[in-house]
């Protein structure tokens, strides 16, 4: 499974110039915890990440400091050292990325590095869940059909 198959196709975005505190409460609203900062990308109507901003950063970044978000902007906060997942990536690539530099979310791109979603450790623990559960049934059923074949 590649990455462009489980992600979640519409990540919340804002620019650079956005107020702070109205993307907090765009990330109440959409109830999210991440936030892609895009620039336009080079075809009409695409975006390039340039940034990402969480529900952590504003936390430890602004209110923890004091300082009224009201009176910043997005590029204010923002993590301009993104990485990000190639959509035709392989998921466990896209975990040690996650791994290695300690997050829980990856803008997914495209090959020209055009955005068209996130990836959550949410996202790919429910994806396994439901790889386990399969696998676990696969077994329970076996042992119900041997049973019913060699009582």
């Amino acid at each position: 499974m590649n990455v462009g198959s489980l992600c979640r196709r519409k990540p919340v975005t804002a620019t650079p110039f956005d107020e702070l505190a109205a993307v907090a409460q765009l990330m109440r609203e959409e109830h999210v915890g991440c936030v892609i900062v895009v620039e336009p990308g080079v075809r009409e109507g695409t975006f390039r990440p340039v940034g990402v901003v969480t529900d952590r950063d504003i936390v430890v970044a602004v209110l923890a400091k004091g300082i009224d978000p009201k009176t910043l902007k997005v590029s204010d906060v923002m993590s301009r050292e993104i990485v990000v997942a190639f959509e035709e990536e392989s998921v466990g690539a896209a975990l040690r990325k996650m791994r290695n530099i300690g997050v829980r979310r990856l803008p997914v791109v495209t090959g020209p590095h055009e955005l068209i979603g996130v990836i959550s450790l949410d996202d790919i623990i429910d994806q396994l869940v439901g790889e386990l559960e399969d696998a676990a049934g696969s077994i329970r059923s076996e042992q119900v059909i041997e049973h019913a074949v060699r009582p």
